[in-house]
């Protein structure tokens, strides 16, 4: 038994060296930019959306180089299905989440639309690079319409968040850069390896502790990002983090395993991970949209909401179970 003891140190010092590294990431990458004159807006829009998903990259970019392709995959799916189970499910109880239409009429097309495409990537059961590639690079594109568009149309609690992205010198600016990116790497590989001899221990899947103890690891960015924007009022901010961060995990995260490594999945990946995690962001939407329809001029996410949300992520786990059982 005590084989097993390193191995799950590191996969713990690996996702708290994740957290720490991706946070002085960030902040590196938004003092850098502030002081070249970047707006706080287009750099919480863009460099603070794309920041908290760089646990779930880095994981991702060392898996694939690592044979552990669908750790990978099931880190994106899985981080997505917490996101929206784990993450707005106990941000709704700790405050429940007043609605904005914009969150029904211009963020969830959008999400639905890359879910629909990363099915198409996912429903044959292999995972190309030409397809990984392409879906990678509409980020570039989603990125410029979001930063037109919300210019265009501000937000005042989203405005007030970015304000907060500290005003740091060039020198600490790069200091934290270069330091949060070197913390992310180093962590990654630990993570990973710590990941790996845990389903080697177990006879699980590494598919399955993707899915699970990684994905829900590397989401703590999220959870923490979200409550803390809700208690201080940034109701806005805890819903954009969900609904931003799992758009980066399918086109960013899946994709770099796909991009490098391309492989072959496990036809459960679909019909199981991939149909679960599409329900949920099914169900996520429908759930806005009823708020809106039962109060429009005060939709919330409630706390009896936010519990169906985690009630949903429980009965994932419940077909999950037999996988987890079955080594």
């Amino acid at each position: 038994m005590s084989a097993i003891y390193l191995p799950m140190l590191a996969l713990v010092a690996g996702i708290l060296g994740l957290l720490w590294g991706a946070d002085r990431f960030v902040a590196g990458s938004a003092g850098a930019a502030r002081y070249f004159g970047i707006s706080a807006m287009v750099i919480g829009l863009t460099l603070v959306s794309v920041g908290t998903s760089a646990p779930e990259i880095i994981v991702s970019i060392n898996a694939a180089l690592s044979d552990a392709g669908e750790m990978a995959v099931g880190n994106a799916l899985g981080s997505n299905l917490a996101n929206i189970g784990l993450v707005l499910g106990i941000t709704a109880l700790v405050a429940p989440l007043p609605v904005q239409r914009h969150l029904l009429k211009e963020e969830s097309p959008v999400l639905l639309l890359v879910t629909a495409l990363a099915g198409l990537c996912l429903y044959d059961g292999f995972l190309r690079r030409g397809e990984s590639i392409a879906l990678t690079l509409l980020v570039i594109p989603l990125l410029i319409l979001i930063v037109k568009y919300k210019k265009n149309h501000p937000n005042p609690a989203a405005l007030e968040e970015a304000e907060d992205i500290p005003d740091l010198s060039m020198a600490t600016s790069a200091l934290w850069f270069f330091a949060g990116l070197a913390v992310l790497l180093v962590s990654a590989k630990v993570t990973v390896w710590g990941a790996q001899s845990i389903a080697i221990y177990f006879g699980v899947s590494q598919l399955i502790i993707g899915l699970t103890v990684v994905a829900i690891g590397t989401s703590l960015p999220e959870l923490a990002a979200s409550v803390m924007s809700a208690i201080r009022g940034h109701h806005d901010i805890a819903l954009g983090n969900v609904f931003g961060s799992n758009l980066f995990n399918l086109m960013l995260v899946m994709t770099s395993a796909g991009a490098i490594s391309p492989m072959t999945l496990n036809s459960e990946v679909f019909s199981r991970d991939f149909a679960s995690m599409a329900l949920m962001t099914i169900l996520m939407i429908a759930l806005v949209a009823l708020a809106l329809h039962q109060n429009p001029q005060k939709a919330r996410i409630s706390r009896t909401l936010g519990l169906i949300l985690l009630a949903g992520y429980g009965f994932y786990y419940v077909l999950l179970w037999p996988a987890i059982t079955a080594a």
